[in-house]
């Protein structure tokens, strides 16, 4: 038995939110006609739209996230970035000296 510890891959995850994706799109194009009437009322149903957006964003995002980790595709993480050292103070500056004339 190998002791290395594995990632358990999120299959369920993924089938679940293409699920939900796929009904999402499937109810849209079923229902245009009734979609485009609620979307075009203006006033308050003007949200309606960017609601859609999100929720489709949100179930899309999710699935596709889900399934490159099922397929083994991870995002590559950096180290942070070094800075660089912060400069010397420099020494307080003196008072310029001023030139004063007594007539």
């Amino acid at each position: 038995m190998a002791s290395g510890s594995r990632k358990k891959k999120p299959v369920a995850k993924a089938l679940i939110y293409g699920a939900i994706t796929a009904v999402l799109y499937a109810a849209v194009f079923a229902n245009v006609d009734t979609i485009l009437h609620l979307f075009a009322r203006g006033g308050a149903y003007a949200a309606l739209p960017i609601g859609a957006v999100f929720v489709f964003s949100f179930a899309h995002g999710a699935f596709s996230s889900s399934l490159w980790s099922v397929l083994g595709i991870e995002a590559v993480t950096k180290q942070p970035a070094m800075r660089a050292p912060a400069p010397a103070p420099r020494p307080a500056r003196r008072a310029r000296p001023r030139l004063r004339l007594s007539l």
